[in-house]
C-alpha cells in the first residue's frame, strides 16, 4: 500500500517551506510596519463559533465528531475565531485592536471542485474597533502594500454588502435568496429564468451589471430611487474611492454584484485579483455585527479585515523568478573520527551564528567531499584526533 496524504491535503517539502516562508516574512514585515500584532487562535472551535451565527454554512465546516452537546470543527476561516477571542477576552482593551495572523484553514471540498482542496494557508489582518472611512482605507491600503512588498500588482474589486443587501430587499422574500445567488455567480440565465415580474427582472439584471469603472457605476446607482441610507452609502463609497486613488496607483473596479461566500459582511467587501482577473490573491470586508454574536452582553464592535491566499500568491510568484530556487545550504560540514570532538567543534561554529552539519557517515575522504558538494556545503572542517582543525574550502 502506498501511503498518501488524505484527499484535499498536501505535504510541503523543504523547498516548498522555504518559498512559503519567503512570502510570509515579507508580509509580516508589512504587518509590523502598520502596527499590527500577531494573534494565534485555536485550530479547533465549537461549531456554533465557526458558523458565526449562521453566516457560515454548516456544510463548509469539517466536523471532527458528532457530540451533540458540544460539536467541534476545524476553522474554515480566521475572522470568526478572532472575533470570538476579542469579544470574550479583549473587550476591555483599548481599541482599535490591530491583529494579524498566519495560519491554515480547513473547508470541506464543495461538489464540482476540480482540486478537492480542503486545507489552505492564509495570512491576513483584522482591524477591530475602527469604523468609517479611515478604517476602510487603512485595511485596503495595507493589503495593497502587502502586494507591493512582493512586487506584485493587481486589480482591486470593490463592493458594498450593505448596499447590495438593501437593493435586493425589494424582491419578494420567497425568491430573494435565489436572486442573490444568481447575482453572486454572475448567472444571467438563472436570473432570467426566475419567476419575476418585468419590473423586478429589469432591476435584477441592472444589479447584475453594476460592475465597471467606479464613476460609471456610481452614476448608475445614483439614478436609482435610493433611500437616505443607501445614498449615504453611495457617498461614502465615492469618498473611499477618491481617497484610494489619491493614495496609491491601483486599478479599481466597483462591483455591486460582489457577494462574499460568508454572510457576516455589513459594509465594503473586496477582492484583489491578478491583472488578468483569473487568480484571486486576497479578499475581505467589513463586519460590524459579528463580534456581538460572541460578546457576553451582545455588544457589537466594528471590524474589518482581509486574508491573502498563500497558495495563490505562491503560484503567481513562481512565474516571477523571485522565490528561492533551493533551500539554504549549511556553512560547514564537520568531520572527525572522534564524535565528541566533531560535536564540540560544530557547536563552536554554531555559537558564531553559522549553520553546521556533523558528518555521520564515517566514509572515505572522497565520499565526504562528494556529500558536501551535493549538499552545497562550501567548507569542511576536518577535526583531528589531537583537536587540530584543518579547513577545506
Amino acid at each position: 500500500m502506498v501511503y498518501q496524504p488524505p484527499a484535499g491535503a498536501r505535504d510541503l517539502l523543504p523547498l516548498d517551506v522555504a518559498q512559503k516562508r519567503w512570502i510570509e516574512d515579507r508580509l509580516q514585515q508589512v504587518f509590523h510596519g502598520w502596527g499590527y500584532h500577531r494573534i494565534i487562535t485555536s485550530t479547533l472551535e465549537r461549531l456554533d463559533t465557526l458558523m458565526a451565527g449562521g453566516a457560515i454554512e454548516r456544510s463548509t465546516v469539517i466536523q471532527l465528531h458528532q457530540l451533540e452537546e458540544d460539536p467541534l470543527g476545524l476553522r474554515p476561516e480566521l475572522t470568526a475565531s478572532i472575533a470570538r477571542t476579542v469579544a470574550t477576552r479583549l473587550s476591555n482593551s483599548t481599541f482599535p485592536q490591530r491583529l494579524y495572523y498566519n495560519a491554515n484553514v480547513f473547508r470541506r471540498a464543495q461538489e464540482g471542485s476540480h482540486t478537492h482542496q480542503q486545507e489552505f494557508y492564509q495570512a491576513g489582518v483584522e482591524l477591530l474597533g475602527g469604523g468609517g472611512l479611515r478604517s476602510d482605507a487603512e485595511v485596503l491600503l495595507l493589503m495593497l502594500d502587502c502586494l507591493k512588498s512582493l512586487e506584485l500588482s493587481g486589480q482591486l474589486i470593490l463592493g458594498e454588502a450593505g448596499l447590495t443587501r438593501s437593493l435586493l430587499s425589494v424582491f419578494p422574500e420567497a425568491i430573494r435568496s435565489k436572486v442573490r445567488r444568481a447575482i453572486a455567480h454572475l448567472d444571467r440565465l438563472a436570473l432570467e429564468a426566475l419567476p419575476l415580474s418585468d419590473v423586478d427582472r429589469e432591476r435584477a439584471l441592472l444589479l447584475l451589471d453594476l460592475r465597471g469603472k467606479p464613476a460609471d457605476v456610481l452614476q448608475k446607482v445614483s439614478g436609482l430611487n435610493l433611500n437616505e441610507t443607501e445614498r449615504s452609502i453611495v457617498n461614502n463609497l465615492k469618498s473611499l474611492i477618491e481617497l484610494l486613488q489619491a493614495s496609491v496607483d491601483v486599478h479599481i473596479v466597483l462591483d455591486l454584484s460582489l457577494i462574499r461566500t460568508f454572510d457576516y459582511y455589513t459594509g465594503i467587501v473586496f477582492e484583489v485579483v491578478t491583472q488578468s482577473g483569473q487568480i484571486v490573491l486576497g479578499q475581505g470586508g467589513r463586519y460590524d455585527q459579528l463580534l456581538g454574536q460572541f460578546h457576553p452582553q451582545g455588544e457589537s464592535i466594528p471590524g474589518i479585515g482581509f486574508s491573502l491566499q498563500l497558495e495563490n500568491l505562491h503560484q503567481v510568484l513562481l512565474t516571477t523568478g523571485q522565490l528561492p530556487k533551493q533551500t539554504r545550504s549549511c556553512d560547514w560540514l564537520v568531520v572527525s573520527e572522534v564524535p565528541r570532538l566533531a560535536f564540540s567543534h560544530a557547536q563552536k561554529l554554531r555559537d558564531m551564528g553559522d549553520q553546521v552539519e556533523v558528518d555521520l557517515s564515517s566514509g572515505t575522504r572522497e565520499e565526504v567531499q562528494n556529500y558536501a558538494q551535493q549538499r552545497r556545503i562550501s567548507q569542511i572542517a576536518w577535526v583531528q584526533t589531537d583537536g587540530e582543525v584543518v579547513v577545506e574550502r
